[in-house]
């Protein structure tokens, strides 16, 4: 970055920079981890050489920080793909359950919201639709920070809910289902082909919050690219122009998804393998009662403490599913 010709390709120079922050920023990481390993291994000399016992509690608060910070490190050493570094577009949509799974869509953005928030990551609700009677028909989110994409793209998939239903006035236990799909922002210096004569775009009044401007003038917008019929729309922001603007974001990183799968021939199959929202295609099974367990299929990786993981808590899961991905990759090559 110091030669003299560095900042003569602007777009090069920029890339570069942000490369340097984010080794920076991993640098520190590792150090500060170093730093917290010393700080344990001297607490826990202290305990062995009969220090007060009540240092046990603190020793084991340092413990249990320090491993959450090896987790950490230990996912951005696996979060190598070309896209992983970006933001996430999220999408979360109910399927088999009626109400319930409506709900259950809601309990999802939230633990999502959650997760974004114990990283410091910031989040946007682009565009959400209320269920008839509660919870959500849909919602379109961005997550915005490094390695967002990376992450949450363990969390592609359909996940699955146990429970005695809120809705049902007989207490009966209820199963419900709700899809999430995951997609990287594309940055803009990455090429994607839109004509405008492909495109479709509506107006209509948006009817989330967001006071009497954005409730009373057709500020919302709605995208449809005739080709494939993606359709994408935004509400959130006050201005049409910043909603269409947000609209064509998320519209660039499905099309760039669809260029990704060109192999395949059918619009229902550009993101993966594609699986009906209900039993037997879950990713993931969240049990309320008659117990209380959280468990990855693809993984195995279980945990007892709900609340916790409702409250965002997913980094294990991520990290089991990103070590199995590690694993598949290297017996692929053996």
């Amino acid at each position: 970055m110091a030669a003299p010709d560095a900042w003569s390709n602007r777009t090069e120079a920029q890339r570069l920079n942000k490369r340097f922050e984010n080794l920076r920023s991993e640098l520190e990481a590792f150090l500060s981890t170093e730093r917290s390993l010393e700080d344990v291994k001297g607490f826990v000399g202290l305990l062995a050489d009969g220090a007060d016992a009540s240092m046990e509690s603190e020793v084991r608060r340092e413990v249990d920080t320090l491993t959450a910070r090896i987790d950490s490190l230990e996912i951005s050493y696996f979060l190598k793909g070309e896209f992983d570094h970006l933001d996430a577009v999220l999408g979360i949509h109910p399927g088999a359950g009626g109400t319930e799974a409506s709900d259950w869509a809601q309990m999802l953005l939230r633990l999502y919201l959650r997760w974004a928030e114990r990283r410091a990551f910031r989040t946007e609700i682009v565009d959400m639709t209320p269920g008839d009677e509660a919870g959500l028909k849909s919602v379109t989110a961005l997550v915005v920070g490094r390695y967002a994409y990376g992450m949450l793209r363990a969390e592609k998939g359909v996940h699955r809910l146990v429970r005695i239903s809120p809705f049902d006035s007989n207490k009966r236990r209820h199963t419900s289902f709700a899809s999430v799909d995951v997609l990287p922002r594309i940055s803009d210096d990455i090429k994607v082909d839109i004509r405008e004569e492909d495109l479709r775009i509506d107006t209509f009044r948006a009817s989330g919050a967001g006071g009497q401007l954005v409730n009373k003038t057709s500020s919302a917008v709605r995208i449809t690219h005739i080709p494939t019929g993606i359709v994408v729309q935004c509400q959130n922001e006050r201005s049409q122009h910043q909603n269409k603007a947000t609209a064509m974001g998320i519209l660039r990183a499905k099309l760039f998804e669809v260029a990704r799968q060109e192999h395949v021939d059918k619009l229902d199959k550009l993101r993966g393998e594609k699986k009906d929202i209900a039993f037997g295609s879950q990713i993931r099974s969240y049990v309320f009662m008659p117990y209380t367990q959280v468990k990855d299929v693809r993984t195995g990786l279980e945990s007892h403490d709900v609340p916790e993981v409702m409250d965002g808590a997913i980094d294990p899961f991520i990290l089991a599913f990103l070590r199995q991905e590690a694993r598949k990759e290297r017996d692929g090559r053996t």
